[in-house]
Formats: C-alpha cells, structure tokens, sequence
C-alpha cells in the first residue's frame, strides 16, 4: 500500500474512537452487502442511496452539518453525481438549496467498484469538476480520494481512505 493508503481497519479503529463514525459506516457496509446479494442492481446507481446516507451520517457529526444532495444540475462544468452542501445553504423548511446551488464543501464523483479511485482522481473530468467547485470527493464505494487545493493553490489529493478490502 502507498504512503495514503493506510488500512481500513485502523481508520476505522480510529473514527470509532474520535469521532463516532461507526454507525454510519456499519450501516453503510450491511446495506452494500445487501444491495450487492440482490444481484439484480447496475455497477453504479444501485448504490448511490447508501454511499448518500453514509455521508449524511458522518454529516450530521460536522460543524456545520453537510448535507449530501445526488445527482446535481450543471453549473458549468458538467453533473457531478453529488454535492455537500452545509445546512446553512437551505432556507428555513426548503429541501432546495439557496442561491446559485454550488455545494460548499464540494462534489462528489461516483465510479463503480471495479474502476481505480485513485486513476480517476487523477482524471480530467474530476480536474473539471476541481476547477469549479475547489473540492471532490472520488470514490468507487471502497475507496475515498478526496481532491482540492494545496497551499499555492494546486490540485492535490488531501485525504484518501480504503473503506474495505478489495
């Protein structure tokens, strides 16, 4: 494993400690292993209610709370599959978010499990989706490569995680 791809059990160990993360991941890891034994679903969109509750879950620890809102309107650089909006971006009562719509904490890029996390990353459609929004979130459901800005100003992956084994 690369220097940023620290095992998952030992993130996990470390999220269940600090941060209370391990509700939000159990859940998440029985609802793949569920959508997956139907054998009925497609390599993407099956699972795209699990990874947003997911990230709903760890949201709802964060000050301020991120929303996680899927499949986003083009705001100039394409349709990013999801955005993280903080729950100050929605007016009183509105399940829409205010203004112009651009997630503040940025967008997400979903692939399926059989596509590298990392090569996307890496891509020129996340670079796109970078120069808009400044942060995205890449994951193929096991792996997390989060993508922004580095202290000049350049393109860097800031955080990644393996959620589980290959």
């Amino acid at each position: 494993m690369g220097a940023n791809r620290r095992p998952a059990s030992t993130l996990l160990a470390l999220a269940a400690i600090t941060q209370g993360y391990m509700g939000p991941v159990e859940t998440y890891l029985a609802e793949l292993r569920e959508l997956r034994s139907a054998r009925a679903g497609v390599k993407e969109v099956t699972y795209y209610t699990a990874l947003a509750n997911l990230l709903d879950g760890v949201g709802k620890t964060l000050k301020p709370r991120v929303r996680c809102i899927l499949q986003l309107q083009n705001r100039g650089a394409g349709n990013p599959d999801g955005g993280l909006f903080t729950a100050d971006q929605f007016p009183k009562g509105s399940d829409e978010p205010a203004g112009a719509g651009i997630p503040s904490r940025g967008v997400i890029e979903i692939k399926s499990t059989s596509e590298d996390a990392w090569i996307t990353a890496d891509g020129e459609q996340v670079s796109k989706y970078w120069g808009r929004y400044n942060q995205v979130l890449v994951t193929n459901y096991r792996d997390f490569v989060l993508v922004g800005r580095d202290p000049e100003g350049r393109q860097v992956k800031l955080e990644t995680f393996r959620e589980c084994a290959t």
